[in-house]
C-alpha cells in the first residue's frame, strides 16, 4: 500500500510544478521552514555585554539628563512692570535726533514738465 501510495505521489504533482525551475527534482525551496526561520529572538543577545566597573572615570555615564545642554540654562528672569515703572520710562529721553543716521536725499529733484512726452519718449 505504501508503495502504490508513493508511485502516485511521483505522477501527482501541484500545477505549479510541472514547468519551470522547481519541476526539478533536485530542486531545493528557497523559502526556510518554520524552525529554520529565527532561530533565536533579536532582543534576546548571545552574549551579555561586559562593562569595566573597576574604575569610575572609565565607565560610560549613559543617562541623558547629565549630557542634556537645555538644561544646563540659567533660569528665565521674569520683570512685573508697574504703572511708576511705565510712566518714568516715557518720560526719558533714549534717543537724539543725531543718533539716527542722516536721510539719504538731501536736494528736491525739479522735473522738466516741458519736455516731449513728460520726459519720456513714445
Amino acid at each position: 500500500m505504501a508503495k502504490l501510495l508513493q508511485s502516485l505521489k511521483r505522477f501527482m504533482k501541484k500545477p505549479w510544478e510541472w514547468t519551470g525551475p522547481q519541476s526539478h527534482p533536485e530542486y531545493l525551496s528557497a523559502l526556510p521552514g518554520a524552525l529554520e526561520y529565527r532561530v533565536f529572538c533579536p532582543a534576546t543577545p548571545k552574549e551579555n555585554a561586559i562593562v569595566p566597573t573597576s574604575l569610575p572615570e572609565t565607565v560610560y555615564d549613559i543617562k541623558y539628563y547629565s549630557r542634556d545642554q537645555r538644561r544646563n540654562r540659567p533660569p528665565i528672569r521674569r520683570t512685573i512692570l508697574k504703572k511708576a515703572d511705565v510712566e518714568k520710562m516715557m518720560k526719558e529721553q533714549t534717543f537724539a535726533v543725531s543718533d539716527f543716521p542722516p536721510v539719504y536725499l538731501n536736494s528736491t529733484v525739479e522735473e522738466d514738465e516741458n519736455a516731449h512726452g513728460g520726459g519720456y519718449q513714445s
